[in-house]
């Protein structure tokens, strides 16, 4: 087992993951505000006290916070969460006034909104893209080569040479389909269609739950079936082919997000595997650790994740925004100022609730509470 890289590894792998794909978010909230005329006061990597910055010629100050885990742009006119209008803005002169968010049409607000997470998710898919073409996409047929002993596949009667065609209704085209599929669902029961001597073939399985030790000695409770694949197919993928297969994986990752939130939500998954700063810290060094490559990996899936849940319909978040800009457009005219300020109440307290949790797990995952134990003990 390679020993867990150690503090300073961690922090400078989080500083190098985390700052630059926070930098590129909020570059995409200040870009759209910028090409609709919206003048930009403030662009922060990081919260809390400035500890380094300037000021262009367009009187935007950026700056560094004390605490890189976010960051913001505060455009001119965008006084309150819910960007509503109030005497300080009707007090501004016209030529200044037109040049604040508040006075840009919905549309326009919403396309600033929403540039940082599609940022974030097109540098994932940019990422992927460059993987498929530099190390071609896995393309092995889902036909089973081995099926092990005593094994989930093996009490459900699967064969070495079934075709799998769908598990749970969800069409199987490659190997890594099925080992997807499963790896998310210990523990589940699934129907599985094959094909056997030319006719279909519908099987109840029971899938397998494995825990495994990865080489830092991280444990993960995941899924398996007990079956093997043939001699593996690798796909090369050509430069113009390449966007579409990084497209096809970020839309992969993203399902198998969903999918486990929902999971955790109804209650088949644990909270405990719920991550925050601590936990991303500790992974960005390991897969720092285990080369450019394992890391690059590593940024493209936390750009994943970093656009998909500002994009959540929680107030606070992007998505928020875009989820009161979506009743505006249908109602033709915003939410009551108290409504929307009380949800944004209840998204902080959401989203500080939320940060208790993974902080709590996290410390847990470097085994603070166990020490504390031992020396109750």
């Amino acid at each position: 087992m390679i020993q867990s890289p150690g503090v300073p590894m961690a922090i400078l792998a989080f500083l190098c993951a985390i700052g630059p794909l926070v930098f590129i978010h909020e570059m995409g909230h200040y870009l759209a505000g910028r090409l609709f005329g919206v003048k930009a006061e403030a662009f922060s990597i990081g919260f809390g006290r400035e500890i380094a910055g300037f000021t262009d010629r367009r009187g935007t100050r950026w700056k560094f916070g004390w605490l890189p885990l976010g960051g913001y742009v505060r455009f001119a006119g965008d006084m309150n969460p819910a960007s509503q209008p109030d005497a300080a803005w009707l007090a501004l002169p016209a030529d200044e006034r037109a040049r604040t968010f508040q006075a840009k049409p919905l549309w326009q607000r919403a396309i600033i909104v929403g540039a940082g997470p599609a940022v974030n998710l097109i540098l994932a898919v940019l990422i992927l893209a460059g993987f498929a073409h530099t190390y071609g996409v896995d393309r092995t047929p889902a036909v089973i080569g081995t099926v092990v002993a005593g094994g989930p596949a093996a009490n459900a009667g699967l064969r070495a040479g079934d075709r799998i065609v769908a598990i749970d209704g969800d069409a199987i085209e490659t190997f890594s389909d099925v080992a997807r599929y499963a790896l998310i669902r210990p523990g589940q029961q699934a129907v599985v269609r094959i094909e056997r001597a030319g006719r279909g073939v519908d099987l109840p399985l029971a899938i397998g739950v494995v825990r495994q030790r990865d080489r830092f000695g991280n444990d993960y409770r995941i899924g398996r079936i007990g079956i093997g694949s043939g001699d593996p197919v690798l796909a090369p993928v050509g430069l113009a082919a390449a966007p579409a297969a990084g497209v096809r994986m970020t839309g992969e990752i993203i399902g198998g997000t969903l999918e486990t939130l929902g999971q955790i939500i109804s209650g088949r998954r644990s909270i405990d595997e719920l991550g925050g700063p601590i936990r991303i810290a500790k992974i960005s060094g390991e897969q720092m650790a285990l080369g450019v490559s394992a890391f690059v990996w590593l940024v493209a899936m936390l750009s994943i994740n970093l656009g998909f849940i500002n994009l959540l319909p929680v107030p606070m978040l992007d998505g928020g925004h875009l989820f009161f800009y979506a009743i505006e457009a249908i109602r033709r005219r915003p939410l009551e100022p108290r409504v929307q300020e009380w949800a944004f109440r209840g998204g902080l307290a959401a989203v500080l609730a939320l940060m208790l949790v993974v902080t709590f797990n996290d410390l847990s995952a470097v085994g603070l509470w166990q020490r504390l134990a031992g020396l109750i003990g």
